[in-house]
């Protein structure tokens, strides 16, 4: 009499496998799979750009929002290399440049407590910060004020942000850079800075991871 092979029980599909692809649980070794942690920083809007805080104080940015978000912070959460290459095609339109010149690229890692939340590459014509805090690499904005006050100290005062943002899932070197676990997608920042005159001194992009941050705005309507 022929035997009927015996056969093992479906397993049960795994639940957690559509929560993991949303980014919204991580696999822990010899734990399963976790809730992942969720401490949105609040980023915030013009507020996060105040004169006064970088023209009379010593704050930048990201302190900005570490502070409104009640989080602790140290200047050399932030840490750089700085460069000359060529720059991107947005870069060459924004910053109106010959096509095949240099620039400055300071390229930022900003974590907290060891835990990376975004980068941030700004890109400078050599002309407008050659010799100063913003080509040198050491942990930490760029002196008392950071890049702002430089590039007012050289004549050349920050008066206009422009700054738009899209999600999209990050790629293999951004995921490594932030630490992201599989499915969570990033914010892309795009930041132009000018003068009074409209004379782009900065052209920057960031990558944030997306459950890192909240972001906030607040401003009088238009009429």
């Amino acid at each position: 009499m022929r035997r009927t092979p015996a056969t093992r029980p479906a397993k049960a599909p795994d639940q957690a496998c559509p929560w993991s692809a949303e980014g919204l649980v991580t696999p822990v070794r010899r734990r399963g799979t976790v809730v992942r942690e969720r401490p949105p920083m609040r980023r915030l809007g013009a507020e996060r750009y105040s004169k006064s805080m970088w023209k009379f104080g010593d704050s930048v940015a990201f302190i900005a929002d570490r502070e409104a978000s009640g989080q602790p912070w140290q200047r050399t959460d932030q840490t750089q290399t700085v460069e000359l290459v060529s720059p991107p095609p947005r870069a060459v339109e924004v910053l109106g440049i010959e096509p095949g010149s240099q620039v400055y690229a300071r390229a930022r890692i900003v974590k907290q407590e060891g835990r990376p939340t975004h980068t941030l590459t700004s890109y400078y014509r050599p002309q407008d910060v050659e010799g100063t805090p913003l080509v040198d690499a050491t942990p930490g904005p760029a002196g008392r004020g950071g890049g702002f006050a430089v590039l007012t100290l050289q004549g050349l005062e920050p008066h206009e942000i422009t700054e738009t943002f899209h999600a999209r899932m990050p790629t293999p070197d951004e995921m490594s850079t932030l630490e992201l676990p599989a499915g969570e997608p990033v914010m892309i920042l795009e930041r132009i800075t000018r003068t009074k005159d409209g004379y782009a001194v900065e052209y920057a992009t960031g990558v944030h991871a997306a459950s890192r941050f909240s972001w906030t705005y607040t401003y009088d309507m238009p009429e």
